[in-house]
């Protein structure tokens, strides 16, 4: 049993609207549980859930993948995916639907509940997702939207399945041929992916690893959960050194060092990923100081890629609160760890806005899943 002592402190931050900065290191016998995740600041959620709203059926401006084998394969983003369009790309607007779906199983009583019921019934029909499918299982679209798009669809899915809402449940049993399909994909993709993905964008494999792996978990699929714990000791397992300096690129919203430590704290048990970290990130001070990381700097937010820095500030943060999650309650790290998150915290909640849609379509997730503890199952 991995204790979770540290929470109780991100807990209370999240309950205050504060970030988690600054805190003392967690004490022995503390207890607490993710399950439900923290109190949302009704603020903050109604802010996170405009942005999605805002974007979830507008159509443009709109990014397109498509792989065309005919004049007909050109059409409108309505019509090629009629349930994920919005958003400026498939996956963004995937990740759309899961924050709506987030903060209504956390807020369902929320100003905003309504709308955002509305806005998810209009995407989860039978006659939606059987043109998602088609799209889907289109000759020459083998990798699409692979793995984070797919990552985040499981993801969705989850999330719909650990919501016991009437309404909830209809739409998860109409996304199941999509969510299917997406993890049969994934399924026979691992064995023969022979390196592991370390770029800080959407094709990294450690991310989206970890959203498979929590959906493994509550799906039961321990077909899924076998796969990525052989492709764990063999990406990862024997790792060192990870390079953390080096980070950011110029273009990240992911992490690789980070993202991977959070996945395999998924992966391991508290005793062996304690082990495992000193040797991957030995630089993490057991000083408690926070400022062992930087958060990143933003210099442009109307710039789409640049704009990327403040996606790696959110999800910095919900990872190294992962990675503290991830170890024995008395290790000295914790308290860099959190403070460090804290810092992330921030340096970009405060960028959330919508101000510039280049973030806007799609930072209001990465607040949710932060702010949310999403990833703390």
């Amino acid at each position: 049993m991995r204790p979770a002592a540290f929470f109780v402190v991100v807990l209370l931050a999240a309950l205050l609207g504060l970030p988690c900065a600054g805190m003392a290191a967690p004490t022995a016998g503390s207890t607490a549980t993710a399950a439900a995740g923290p109190a949302m600041d009704p603020a903050a959620a109604a802010r996170f859930a405009g942005l999605a709203l805002k974007c979830l059926h507008d159509e443009y401006p709109n990014h397109i993948s498509l792989s065309m084998d005919q004049d007909a394969d050109v059409r409108p983003p309505r019509q090629l995916t009629p349930a994920f369009y919005g958003c400026f790309d498939w996956h963004s607007d995937v990740h759309g639907h899961w924050l709506l779906v987030r903060l209504l199983r956390l807020m369902p009583d929320a100003p905003f509940a309504a709308q955002a019921r509305a806005e998810l019934a209009r995407s989860f029909t039978a006659e939606n997702m059987a043109g998602e499918l088609a799209y889907l299982k289109h000759p020459g679209r083998a990798s699409f939207e692979r793995p984070y798009g797919l990552a985040w669809l499981l993801e969705l899915s989850a999330e719909l399945r650990e919501w016991s809402d009437p309404q909830a449940k209809q739409w998860s049993s109409t996304l199941q041929p999509l969510e299917a399909e997406a993890a049969a994909r994934i399924k026979a993709w691992l064995p023969k992916l022979h390196y592991p993905i370390r770029i800080g964008e959407h094709n990294q494999t450690a991310f989206s690893f970890g959203l498979i792996w929590d959906w493994a978990g509550i799906t039961g699929d321990t077909e899924m959960r076998t796969l990525l714990e052989d492709t764990a000791q063999r990406f990862y397992a024997k790792d060192r050194n990870c390079p953390l300096s080096y980070e950011p690129s110029g273009e990240d919203f992911l992490s690789a060092c980070l993202a991977e430590a959070d996945f395999m704290r998924r992966v391991m048990d508290g005793k062996a990923f304690a082990a495992w970290l000193s040797g991957f990130l030995p630089g993490i001070p057991r000083t408690g100081r926070g400022d062992w990381l930087a958060p990143g700097v933003v210099t442009d937010r109307s710039d789409p890629k640049l704009a990327h820095i403040d996606g790696l500030n959110l999800s910095r943060g919900w990872m190294l609160e992962g990675i503290a999650h991830g170890l024995p309650a008395r290790d000295p790290r914790i308290p860099a760890l959190l403070a460090s998150a804290g810092e992330h915290r921030a340096a970009a909640l405060p960028a959330v806005t919508g101000e510039h849609y280049e973030g806007g379509h799609w930072l209001g997730t990465f607040a949710v899943y932060l702010t949310s503890a999403a990833g703390l199952r």
